[in-house]
């Protein structure tokens, strides 16, 4: 990170919030539940954190592309 400035002011839980919620955010996780090294139930679990508003803007972006190549999850 040479070229990055690096905030030091601490992090606000709101500013938290607003952050995820503007940029977005993935959770991926897998759960198995197992008796005597039986596996008998896995969960594998996505959950996308983001405003309804930034989904609507990225989906607004990628229709206006003429490509039709842009990710309504992409990065900004």
């Amino acid at each position: 990170m040479p070229d990055e400035v690096i905030d030091h002011a601490p992090l606000e839980i709101a500013d938290l919030i607003n952050r995820v919620l503007d940029k977005g955010a993935v959770i991926a996780g897998s759960v198995t539940i197992s008796v005597a090294d039986i596996d008998l139930i896995q969960l594998d679990l996505t959950i996308v954190l983001t405003a309804i508003e930034t989904v609507r803007s990225r989906e607004r972006r990628a229709r206006e592309d003429p490509s039709g190549h842009v990710s309504v999850l992409r990065a900004q």
